[in-house]
């Protein structure tokens, strides 16, 4: 439970706020946040623990789950992240067969800009100049995701 607890303390408030919680759990969770002094703040945080016990299993039931869906969320889109960064590479080291790749599954894509950005990442990045077309390539390809003309 206090793993859980420290969970529920560094939270964002507004998050807290949507949370399923007791009101008594509520007000905890604002003093545990309130204290800056390390050893305080644990004891705190005990206190919080044993406050949360002391209510039935079920009731941070919901709350339980909506951390995990948070959790699973968040690895489904580093994981989504992963994939446009390693598209991204493939596309500056590979060139034109990674490209002709892309718009072979994309066709809807714009090819002469994403070929411009290409090559102004390359000179970028060769340059040792600001990553400016290498950050908007990778803009570009998550767009695609996002939109749907990219979700292969």
């Amino acid at each position: 439970m206090l793993a859980f607890a420290k969970q529920l303390v560094d939270l964002p408030p507004s998050r807290v706020a949507q949370l399923e919680l007791p009101d008594d759990v509520r007000d905890e969770i604002s003093n545990v946040r309130r204290i800056p002094s390390h050893i305080a703040r644990k004891r705190q945080l005990g206190h919080l623990a044993k406050l949360m016990r002391a209510h039935e299993e079920g009731t941070f039931a919901a709350a339980r789950a909506a951390l995990a869906n948070d959790r699973q969320r968040g690895a489904r889109e580093a994981a989504a992240l992963h994939r446009i960064e390693t598209l991204r590479e493939r596309l500056l080291t590979e060139g034109d067969a990674a490209l002709t790749e892309l718009i072979a599954e994309h066709p809807d894509l714009d090819r002469q800009r994403l070929r411009a950005l290409i090559r102004q990442a390359r000179q970028e990045r060769e340059s040792n100049k600001p990553l400016h077309a290498y950050r908007q390539l990778f803009l570009v390809l998550r767009a695609m995701q996002e939109t749907g003309i990219g979700s292969g």
